[in-house]
């Protein structure tokens, strides 16, 4: 079984600003320990005639030609924002 920890399921819930109680984190820790030994197991498939893919898929992106057209006009666009200064948007702070 896959040695993984409380301290670690609560250094992940901490990095990802969750907050659990004793009785999930232990549930945590143990799920993630069965996720780990499964990957385990599927590492012990041989695969070396399985080309790597990205995809299942066989997809390709679709991309449009890149040209160059005149902007809207900067005034006026402007004029329907709640706020603008020097020419930008203005927005709330969102970092504190």
């Amino acid at each position: 079984m896959a040695v993984i920890t409380t301290d670690d399921v609560k250094h992940v819930a901490n990095l990802a600003r969750l907050e659990f109680n004793n009785e999930e984190t232990q549930q945590f820790t143990d799920q993630l320990a069965r996720i780990l030994d499964y990957v385990g197991t599927l590492n012990e498939l041989d695969t070396t005639d399985v080309p790597p893919t990205s995809h299942v898929l066989n997809i390709r992106n679709v991309i449009k030609e890149d040209v160059a057209k005149p902007s809207y006009n900067r005034e006026l666009v402007l004029s329907t924002a709640p706020a603008a200064e020097e020419g930008h948007f203005e927005v709330p702070k969102v970092i504190e």
